[in-house]
């Protein structure tokens, strides 16, 4: 028998995270690009940050038709979140008088490039990529090297750089309960066991 889920959240009802949601208003507006492989994934925190943010908007796909359009609201100018050759490191005021677009691919990294590949207007933005260093609070995934952030903490560390001193941490707190279930599931030995070394 399955269990009853939240429109919303996606979470089964007994643990919806609704309450922990936020609604953060930000001048930056961000698009949500997540691959179809992301929808059901325990964690999606693509769709967190989408619920969370005002001005964000999640879309699910692999093609995205209607590309043009949505790089291209008016007043706003897109940049795409996404490391790289020429990418620029985030700074308050990148944008000029416009305001941000900020593009964020949502998927494991090979996955993110092939949403750039299939999408050339995409890889055609000028990228912008965060400062080296940040910690990961997703104690359960083994991350590809430091600095390798889940995509709302990503959007978080973002937001903070170019609305400072605006804090973005309450779109954290679903993530972290998140967290804290799988780790209360699985159990204390287990986890101690497989992520006990992890920071």
């Amino acid at each position: 028998m399955s269990r009853t889920q939240c429109a919303r959240c996606v979470r089964p009802q007994t643990h919806c995270l609704c309450q922990l949601i936020p609604q953060l208003d930000s001048y930056t507006r961000v698009l949500l690009l997540q691959h179809p492989s992301e929808v059901n994934h325990a964690l999606n925190t693509a769709r967190l940050a989408a619920l969370g943010l005002t001005n964000a908007e999640l879309r699910v796909g692999e093609v995205f038709e209607d590309l043009q359009a949505l790089l291209n609201p008016p007043g706003y100018q897109a940049c795409l979140l996404f490391p790289g050759e020429g990418a620029q490191l985030l700074q308050p005021g990148i944008a000029g008088d416009q305001k941000l677009l900020l593009v964020v691919p949502d998927g494991t990294w090979r996955k993110a490039r092939k949403l750039l590949h299939l999408n050339p207007l995409l890889a055609q933005l000028p990228r912008v990529t965060l400062p080296e260093g940040a910690q990961s609070r997703y104690r359960l995934r083994k991350a590809p090297g430091p600095g390798a952030l889940s995509t709302v903490e990503a959007i978080v560390q973002a937001l903070e750089i170019l609305e400072t001193p605006t804090s973005f941490a309450p779109l954290l707190h679903p993530f972290e309960a998140l967290i804290e279930g799988q780790i209360e599931a699985m159990g204390a030995d287990t986890y101690q066991r497989n992520h006990g070394n992890q920071p």
